[in-house]
């Protein structure tokens, strides 16, 4: 099974800049362990349940709620069975069509 949760979150209380408590996040999840891709807009990870992944997001709420008042998040899911690897997978085979 593979679960694919893209997600922003961010204070919205710290000014223009959110690189700073972007960067705690990415050291949330680069902590877990789970396979990973940081973006411009959202950073997606590879999980195996949604719960797994949804504890990841509370960690970083966790991080976050430490020094800020206000947090924005959005979150996709992608749920499917019998599959995995798909964090590679899915941008190889649009990349393989090109």
């Amino acid at each position: 099974m593979s679960v694919l949760m893209e997600f922003a979150i961010f204070p919205t209380d710290k000014g223009e800049s959110k690189s700073e408590y972007v960067a705690k996040v990415i050291k949330v999840i680069k902590e877990s362990g789970v396979a990973y891709e940081f973006g411009p807009m959202g950073t997606t990870i590879e999980v195996e349940s949604v719960e797994e992944g949804f504890k990841i997001i509370q960690k970083a709420y966790e991080v976050l709620e430490q020094d800020c008042n206000r947090i924005y998040s959005t979150i996709k899911i992608d749920y499917r069975k019998n599959k995995d690897n798909r964090l590679e997978q899915k941008i190889k085979s649009v990349e393989k069509k090109l």
